[in-house]
């Protein structure tokens, strides 16, 4: 497979589908998920010797895609509303820096205090 051809397929893996997921409608209500989604992609191609000393070539392409769930829209009655997802992990996380960076904190002005005397 040619590397513009790979390329253009991975292209189309980018679609509004992988943003937006399928509504679910439960009664009068619907429910439109999303995400936030990230892609990257690259490749290269080359030519050289060998330790034989030959000439030889290569090339390689890499692709990278994630997704994580940002919110969902949900439809009542005619009105739209956003409703975040709240990323349970990543709040526990930040509230475990805080509490290493108050005790170093802490540590460091005690043993401050108890050179002084």
């Amino acid at each position: 497979m040619d590397i513009m051809e790979m390329v253009e397929r991975l292209k189309d893996a980018a679609t509004v589908k992988r943003v937006f997921g399928e509504p679910i409608q439960h009664g009068d209500v619907i429910v439109i998920p999303v995400a936030r989604v990230t892609q990257g992609g690259g490749g290269g191609q080359g030519q050289g010797t060998d330790e034989k000393g030959e000439e030889s070539n290569g090339s390689g392409v890499g692709f990278g895609l994630a997704a994580t769930p940002a919110g969902m829209f949900v439809l009542k009655d005619g009105d739209a509303q956003w409703r975040p997802a709240v990323d349970v992990n990543r709040i526990v996380l930040g509230g475990q820096v805080v509490a290493v960076v108050l005790l170093l904190t802490l540590r460091a002005i005690f043993k401050k205090r108890r050179r002084g005397r």
